[in-house]
């Protein structure tokens, strides 16, 4: 599904970044899909993400083929809000970056 054009007028980069919820999402792509600005990347979970998810949520990343969104270019969100709005399990947040828990710990 192609995405949207990219408006004339894009608004800052850097007031938000998309915080991804490791224990919700299920790699469906709809956030790569819709995203004008190619922040987002659906990969394989490292060793080193999956052993710092609890039990249940690695299950179900298994089940999933151990495949998630990442936000790869988390600097170039526009903050435009595509992709909480498409993403089915609710799983992106649009954070700003002072009060993102994960912004130094959780880096792809």
């Amino acid at each position: 599904m192609a995405s949207s054009a990219v408006p004339d007028r894009k608004p800052e980069t850097g007031g938000f970044v998309p915080v991804i919820d490791r224990s919700r999402c299920e790699g469906k792509e709809n956030c790569v899909q819709v995203c004008p600005y190619s922040v987002f990347e659906t990969r394989q979970l490292n060793d080193r993400v999956k052993h710092g998810l609890p039990l249940g949520v690695r299950l179900k990343a298994w089940a999933h083929v151990n495949r998630q969104a990442f936000a790869v270019d988390a600097q170039n969100c526009h903050a435009c809000g595509r992709c909480v709005s498409v993403c089915p399990e609710r799983a992106i947040k649009l954070l700003r970056p002072s009060s993102n828990p994960f912004n130094r710990r959780h880096r792809a």
